[in-house]
């Protein structure tokens, strides 16, 4: 039967969370302004808090806040609890396992000698701590094995909060740090697994050992397989209709419940169920990217803050006097320099330079949550007592501010190898572009050479990492075969989805809701009567994203076109225009093909003679802003490592002077940007894309925005 709060009981229980709240977020934004984790602020927050300084300033009004009364503390533990494991769900979502598989030798080199050499250092402090420290529910062997654990894993969360605001995610050896720190987390939660349950059988045996791993990797085959495609499912089907960042929390909220209950009923901690909820979440393709902010919004505004509060007020920092602070002194060091020579020697047999093993060392030295939880778990328990919990509570305060400092002195003024600053150059101008990004792309075919070009523009034009779905779409009552283009997207993540033929436009359309950043479509003949074919125009006028038209070049007698050796690209300074400059510029980059900027002046807006050409930046405003136009576009290839070529021209058509150029310049490619518009029910892209379409005899490539939409369309 429930046991409801009474009045003075819920007043306290508000008051906590107040109080709670207030310290922990202006303790943390303290930290923060002095660069450091908030989550230091935060712990440090509960100490105060807790019977270390308020306790022992005023003992009546600390009893009042902290009454004795079990049930009080339970419905606090309770909220931290629900904070943690919020918390652990967005640990898993930042868990790239693909990550820790592509760096390969090195993460796993600088991951298990991170984790390995505090280990031992854990277990020989475990085994010679007195016995002051160990609770009287556990045994000396179980109580080093918790104190191993505690002092070998590392925060992810600290970790990547310290390289995101010191602007080193995207480094070479940040890249690897973050990879250890997901196997860290990892590693750790099945340490806490295994060693939770050594703690509940009040023993090491092999039994138990063997039921405890066998039933987490049971429910880990589960959790990633069935439960995996369970999710998919969910979120597939709430966003069947377009965003839906209600209906994904939704299905956060059940996974992260339902692996829960299922870890704590195996015998094992709650919160690795939402670790593993969080990975599973993060590895569906049909996620939503808001789902993760309104997460860590709500989490990291105030349950996170709670927790981690309420963690630091069973701190009682007046337990560390005499043999008990020698000890704390002992386990911080050890906890460092362990951790700190792991990393660094992992780091320099994976062939990491001197200065990037520090690197490592100090950033993985970054303890945090799951340390707390370690600790919190072990004080639960009975393996620790409240001296070796405060012991363990401290060390993630002392090694994240050490992690910090150490990691800004081992990169001051440390850019890294040429190869890695190019790669940081063109990963931030890919993150600036409208339409070349490293989102999935949509990519429909019944089968004909068209799909074909249109697989080798993304090819040609997309980073590798842009994952592809090829739609397979039934014709004649057959599915094609797609082998080729898989081919084609060599190096590519690459799935297939088979649709039936009833309503082609519908469907890309339907798929596209769910997680795209493009359409790419391969066209061959226009049809009579519309603006490319029936299924093109439904698609253009439903389509939410935008939609990439391949034309292949006419005359082609074979399915695969060369490789592109001069591409034209019209500018007129819209951002559609930027967007055909983007691919334009990307296929340049891969194949070396030579861009042609091409500005077309209308000659009804040039009257001025020719021979005042050169005064024409100051007496021809036309002239002018064209120029302007073009140094821009010719700034951006310059950026991107491309030097292009410019060309003014004049006529009364722009699509005939483009088509005209693209003869001239012996031009294999020509690349356009629309901005897509409904006239009278049908698509209109303008005049100069459709006559280019029409004329040109090159391969016409289409990047059509999707048009503005009203409440009333």
């Amino acid at each position: 039967m429930l046991t409801p709060l009474d009045e003075h009981q819920l007043l306290v229980f508000w008051t906590q969370l107040l109080v709670l709240l207030v310290f922990a977020r202006l303790c943390g934004e303290i930290m923060r302004r002095i660069n450091l984790p908030s989550v230091i602020g935060q712990l440090a927050a509960g100490v105060i808090l807790g019977p270390s300084i308020f306790g022992r300033v005023w003992p009546s009004g600390f009893h009042w806040f902290l009454p004795d009364y079990e049930i009080s503390s339970g419905a606090l533990l309770a909220v931290s609890w629900v904070g943690v494991a919020l918390l652990l769900v967005t640990a898993g979502f930042e868990t790239d396992l693909g990550l820790i598989r592509r760096l390969g030798r090195a993460a796993m080199l600088v991951t298990g000698f991170s984790l390995v050499v505090p280990l031992i250092g854990g277990l020989i402090v475990g085994f010679s701590l007195p016995e002051s420290f160990i609770g009287i529910e556990s045994d000396r062997t179980v109580f080093a094995l918790f104190v191993a654990a505690a002092l070998s894993v590392s925060a992810l969360a600290v970790i990547a909060k310290i390289l995101s605001e010191l602007g080193l995610m995207r480094r070479d050896f940040g890249q690897i740090t973050v990879a250890a720190g997901m196997a860290n987390d990892v590693v750790g939660w099945v340490m806490l697994a295994v060693f939770a349950g050594f703690a509940v059988s009040g023993e090491v045996s092999v039994q138990n050992v063997l039921r405890t791993i066998i039933g987490l990797a049971i429910f880990l085959a589960l959790a990633m397989t069935l439960g995996q495609r369970v999710v998919d499912r969910a979120l597939r089907w709430v966003r069947r209709d377009g965003p839906n960042v209600e209906g994904a929390m939704t299905v956060v909220v059940f996974t992260m419940l339902v692996y829960g209950v299922a870890t704590q009923a195996l015998g094992i901690e709650a919160v690795l169920g939402a670790f593993v909820a969080g990975v599973v979440l993060h590895r569906s393709r049909f996620q939503q990217h808001e789902v993760l902010h309104h997460i860590e919004s709500l989490t990291g505004t105030f349950l996170a803050p709670i927790f981690f509060a309420t963690a630091g007020l069973r701190v009682d920092l007046g337990l560390l006097k005499g043999e008990a602070l020698a000890w704390a002194l002992v386990v911080i060091a050890v906890a460092i320099v362990a951790k700190f020579a792991g990393a660094y020697i992992g780091g320099r047999l994976a062939g990491q330079s001197s200065r990037a093993s520090a690197a490592l060392g100090a950033g993985l030295n970054a303890r945090g949550a799951l340390e707390i939880v370690i600790a919190s778990v072990g004080l639960s328990l009975g393996v620790f007592t409240e001296t070796a919990y405060t012991v363990i509570i401290i060390v993630p305060l002392v090694t994240s501010v050490f992690a910090a400092v150490a990691l800004r002195i081992a990169v001051r003024d440390w850019l890294g190898s040429p190869e890695e600053q190019d790669r940081l150059e063109r990963e931030e101008a890919l993150s600036k572009n409208l339409v070349v990004k490293s989102s999935r792309i949509l990519l429909p075919s019944q089968g004909e050479p068209a799909s074909i070009a249109a697989a080798q523009l993304i090819q040609f034009a997309w980073p590798k990492e842009a994952p592809t779905t090829i739609m397979s779409i039934r014709s004649n009552g057959e599915y094609p075969d797609v082998d080729v283009l898989r081919n084609v997207l060599d190096e590519r993540e690459v799935d297939t989805r088979q649709v039936r033929d009833d309503d082609i436009s519908a469907s890309i359309v339907a798929e596209s809701k769910l997680g795209y950043g493009v359409i790419a479509v391969g066209v061959a003949a226009r049809h009579e009567g519309v603006l490319y074919s029936p299924m093109v125009d439904e698609l253009l006028l439903n389509a939410t994203i935008p939609v990439v038209i391949v034309r292949r070049a006419r005359g082609l007698d074979r399915p695969l076109a060369p490789a592109f050796s001069r591409v034209i690209v019209p500018v007129t300074g819209t951002p559609s225009s930027r967007s055909a400059q983007e691919v334009a510029f990307a296929v340049a980059g891969q194949l070396g093909t030579e861009v042609v900027l091409t500005h077309v002046i209308n000659r009804a807006a040039s009257p001025l003679p020719r021979i005042f050409a050169r005064r024409r930046e100051v007496l021809d405003p036309v002239h002018s802003a064209a120029d302007e136009m073009m140094a821009l576009a010719a700034g951006r290839a310059v950026d991107g490592g491309i030097e292009p070529r410019t060309l003014m021209a004049e006529g009364h058509s722009a699509g005939e002077v483009l088509v005209q150029s693209a003869i001239a310049e012996s031009a294999d490619l020509v690349v356009l940007g629309a901005q897509l518009r409904n006239v009278d029910g049908r698509p209109f892209i303008g005049h100069t894309v459709e006559t280019v379409l029409d004329r040109s005899d090159a391969t016409v490539v289409v990047v059509a925005q999707p048009r503005l939409r009203t409440q009333s369309s």
